[in-house]
């Protein structure tokens, strides 16, 4: 997630790969060869080695999510994204470079090294290097980044994180495009609030819960009051709507702000004023 819009750019980092999450006894894999899908058995295709860990991690996931409180999901983020930014990160990164799965299968071995290389290029601001999650949806991003289970190196880990940041801020130029559009029309952003909360609703929830405990109930009020910023004497006359936007993004989760950092660092892009 990212906090404060107000310095947004798209970033380029690759072609998405379409994968989906498989159960460990589905017959047939939807992961592409990217992921490493295996050749066919009987003319049944078998299930890539990244489908069956998504599966593993969903699963520990919903365990997860059913005994933890709502503010001990938001502790868990926490100490999980300490491994993966900021100065913690940085102190030890010859060792999550030099890291390698406990395996010897080559498919994890490659993958490895692919998110290692990938996330050095991308700290370089280069692109030329493809993130092995690319394309995969943000639930399955948030079970691999919140995955304490050592299933992941902490560089495939980061790399996934800068995958959920990039549709992240993907989401919010779209929606801001759309707010801003829908402001000059009507001088409302009701329609952008009912995005907003939409949107919050989609993520897992160890994401939400890294959002102030009312921001869905504070949506939904912006929502049932419907009201036009241009013309309220009492609040909206004169009211800038950028301004209401990045207040409501400033309050997204901490995560944000080495996440958009991260997503600075990983473009040369012009910056965008316009977009959670």
């Amino acid at each position: 997630m990212i906090g404060s819009i107000s310095s947004y750019s798209t970033a380029q980092i690759g072609n998405a790969a379409a994968f989906k999450a498989a159960s460990a006894t589905d017959p047939i894999s939807d992961a592409t060869e990217s992921s490493g899908t295996s050749g066919t058995q009987g003319g049944s295709q078998t299930i890539s080695t990244l489908a069956r860990q998504l599966a593993a991690s969903a699963s520990r996931a919903e365990e997860r999510d059913k005994t933890l409180t709502r503010s001990e999901l938001a502790d868990k983020a926490k100490t999980a994204l300490s491994q993966i930014q900021g100065d913690a990160y940085f102190a030890n990164k010859a060792k999550h470079d030099s890291e390698v799965p406990k395996t010897s299968d080559p498919e994890l071995l490659a993958r490895a090294k692919q998110a290692t290389e990938y996330v050095n290029s991308a700290a370089r601001g280069g692109t030329s290097e493809k993130n092995p999650f690319a394309g995969l949806s943000r639930e399955q991003l948030a079970n691999i980044i919140y995955d304490d289970s050592g299933t992941y190196t902490v560089n495939e880990l980061r790399a996934a994180s800068y995958e959920a940041d990039r549709q992240e801020e993907e989401w919010r130029v779209k929606v801001t495009t759309q707010a801003m559009a829908e402001y000059n029309s009507t001088g409302k952003l009701t329609n952008f609030f009912k995005s907003v909360l939409d949107h919050f609703k989609e993520l897992p929830a160890i994401e939400q819960a890294q959002y102030p405990k009312d921001y869905a109930s504070d949506l939904q009020s912006k929502i049932d009051l419907d009201f036009n910023y241009r013309t309220h004497q009492a609040e909206g006359r004169g009211k800038d709507p950028m301004s209401l936007i990045e207040m409501l993004f400033e309050q997204s989760p901490q995560q944000a702000n080495e996440l958009h950092q991260k997503s600075e660092n990983t473009t040369n892009s012009p910056t965008v004023r316009s977009n959670p």
